[in-house]
């Protein structure tokens, strides 16, 4: 079944409000000359969420965020609400990335939650999975997946609404990339768990991307896949030109 690409930018914890307008503007003037077979997002820092808001303004760039809290609002110093993101114009919210779940030892059934709460706002969710290094030379990279996707993502996640993103946490800001059959044997069993939580009709219209060192010179390849369909890019996401030339490898 045929599924639009999808090409994410995590900027992480990156850019004042100059280079994150400069670098938001630079994205939205080279994409609207292309017509390229995906969709294009950028989630910036919370402290930039306006000000990349306002440099996509006319282009089909979209916009999203890094993380959220569970709650709508209250007594929560130092976090952010799924609505509050809503209300900065956000269409999508990163959750359950490898670098939350270890420096913040964010469980599975905390993503969930989230997701619930995002979802619940009006948001779409990308939610995060993959494998250590240890647990890729012992051969558990899809037990552990699976694990992470029946305990991560919501009874109430539909193809609309829900991306998954692979991302091997050996492979996030190291250079290493899993090689496009890798990435495939995962992200193949990924669908399948998929099916077997949200029915087969869901699982073969959902989007999992690749993420994990997708940069201009292995994206074709990994996005050739048949069960790649996008990416979520980290360090190559800072870069307007490679940004832009992964966008133009989705076809």
């Amino acid at each position: 079944m045929s599924r639009k690409f999808l090409i994410a930018g995590n900027w992480k914890m990156n850019g004042l409000i100059a280079e994150g307008q400069a670098l938001a503007k630079e994205i939205a003037t080279a994409t609207k000359a292309l017509k390229p077979n995906a969709e294009v997002l950028v989630c910036p820092p919370f402290t930039l969420l306006t000000t990349v808001k306002k440099a996509l303004r006319g282009s089909k760039v979209m916009l999203g965020a890094q993380d959220c809290h569970v709650e709508e609002k209250g007594a929560h110093t130092g976090d952010i609400s799924p609505v509050m993101l809503k209300d900065a114009g956000c269409d999508y919210v990163i959750l359950g990335h490898s670098e939350r779940r270890s420096d913040h030892r964010e469980s599975s059934l905390l993503v969930k939650t989230k997701a619930e709460s995002a979802l619940k706002a009006g948001l779409k969710v990308i939610i995060c999975i993959g494998e250590t290094l240890d647990e890729r030379k012992a051969g558990k990279a899809l037990e552990v997946t699976e694990k992470q996707i029946k305990a991560s993502v919501p009874s109430s996640s539909t193809a609309s609404n829900t991306v998954i993103a692979y991302e091997p946490v050996w492979a996030i800001g190291t250079g290493q990339t899993a090689t496009p059959e890798d990435a495939e044997e995962v992200h193949a069993h990924v669908r399948k768990v998929l099916a077997e939580k949200l029915g087969k009709g869901v699982a073969s219209r959902m989007r999992i991307l690749y993420g994990g060192s997708m940069k201009p010179a292995n994206a074709a390849e990994l996005l050739a896949k048949e069960d790649i369909d996008g990416g979520l890019i980290g360090g190559a996401s800072l870069k307007s030109a490679d940004f832009v030339s992964i966008v133009r490898s989705a076809k």
